[in-house]
């Protein structure tokens, strides 16, 4: 299926917000050819400010860094780019109130950042699972003063796959408990990430403040939103996150129990014939089957699967019987694109075919023009 035409004559221009990190450059990368968005802006720290794209970045992906890229001049975290809407890909050090500026002046936020996820009034979203979850955006602005501004994030690389399969089986048999075991990959940790004497022929048992995320960010992802407030799934959640030696691809071992009775074939099913909407299939970054069920006895492994769908399928094998649960898995998702670069973009996709993202200047008139609420 071709992509629809947004609803404006041109390319949206997007602009990115630590745009030299390792999210940040998947992002730009992404951008580079897209039929919707066209990258006008880079931003990053101080340090990087008032230099090329091209002289500020240590370019860590394999294809070159995009022509349209190069010679943009790295602007400070100013709101006060030339673009209509930002991409988050900053540092939680310093991703919180930046973001609050650039949506307080005017600029729609499309964050992969933590620090706004869980925040009562911010729709935590994966297009798949949730995307009712944008009704909250008007009460968003209503709550801050934001005029044509607002904040969208997208999970933690890691909540990003297992919810994306999760959903499938939460709609078709209810779900209670589920007990998940990561194996994350070095790049989950940014550049320079974890030290090589640390990692190599090792699993470090820890990640800070992953387990929390794992455990909370699902209840949100697979609540409602009641036109007041989000409402949490109520599920029971433990997590193990370790950080294991691998490059790209976190995996996961999940067990879950479900509130009815399922056969193995049955949730097999639920699996691969997960479709989406038409309006989401028709996404440029979208999979009509964003769930991939192989049949091997090993699979799914980061080294082959990593990049099934262009890096945004979750990919599932080992669907078997759980003795304390009802059904365990295991689980393979891109953590630099499904969970971070790519859900950013597909968000933002999903934004402008919803009318959320508009050319800034024509946003801005509209919304001067509304009457004023006596």
């Amino acid at each position: 299926m071709s992509s629809p035409k947004p609803r404006f004559a041109n390319k949206l221009r997007a602009g990115v917000l630590g745009a030299t990190g390792l999210v940040g450059q998947r992002l730009v990368n992404l951008l580079a050819e897209h039929p919707w968005f066209e990258l006008t802006e880079v931003a990053a720290s101080e340090r990087s400010s008032g230099k090329t794209y091209a002289e500020a970045v240590c370019w860590h992906l394999d294809a070159p860094i995009p022509a349209a890229a190069r010679d943009l001049v790295v602007k400070s975290l100013d709101p006060s780019l030339q673009c209509d809407f930002v991409f988050s890909a900053l540092d939680s050090s310093v991703a919180g109130g930046a973001e609050e500026d650039f949506a307080r002046a005017g600029y729609p936020v499309v964050s992969n950042s933590r620090n706004h996820r869980m925040d009562p009034d911010v729709p935590l979203l994966i297009p798949e699972v949730n995307a009712a979850h944008l009704d909250a955006i008007p009460l968003q602005r209503k709550n801050r003063g934001y005029d044509t501004g607002f904040i969208v994030t997208n999970p933690n690389c890691s909540t990003a796959g297992l919810v994306l399969v999760l959903k499938p089986l939460a709609d078709a048999f209810g779900l209670e408990k589920i007990f998940v075991v990561t194996l994350q990959a070095m790049s989950g940790a940014g550049y320079p990430g974890v030290a090589s004497l640390d990692i190599q022929g090792n699993v470090v048992p820890f990640i800070g403040g992953e387990e929390e995320k794992m455990e909370s960010e699902p209840q949100k992802l697979l609540g409602k939103w009641n036109g007041e407030r989000f409402v949490d799934a109520g599920l029971g959640i433990s997590a193990h996150c370790n950080r294991v030696p691998v490059i790209d691809g976190h995996l996961e071992c999940v067990s879950v129990s479900l509130k009815k009775i399922a056969s193995l074939l049955e949730v097999c099913e639920a699996l691969r014939n997960f479709e989406v909407s038409s309006e989401l299939a028709s996404l440029p970054s979208a999979l009509r089957n964003p769930v991939v069920v192989l049949e091997e006895q090993d699979r799914p492994q980061p080294r082959r699967d990593v990049n099934v769908g262009n890096g945004m399928a979750a990919v599932v094998g080992r669907v078997r019987e759980c003795p304390l649960l009802d059904v365990k898995l295991t689980l393979l998702s891109h953590n630099l694109v499904r969970g971070a670069a790519g859900a950013a973009l597909l968000n933002a996709e999903l934004l402008a075919a919803r009318g959320f993202l508009r050319p800034i200047a024509k946003a801005r008139e509209e919304s001067a023009a509304e009457p004023v609420p006596h």
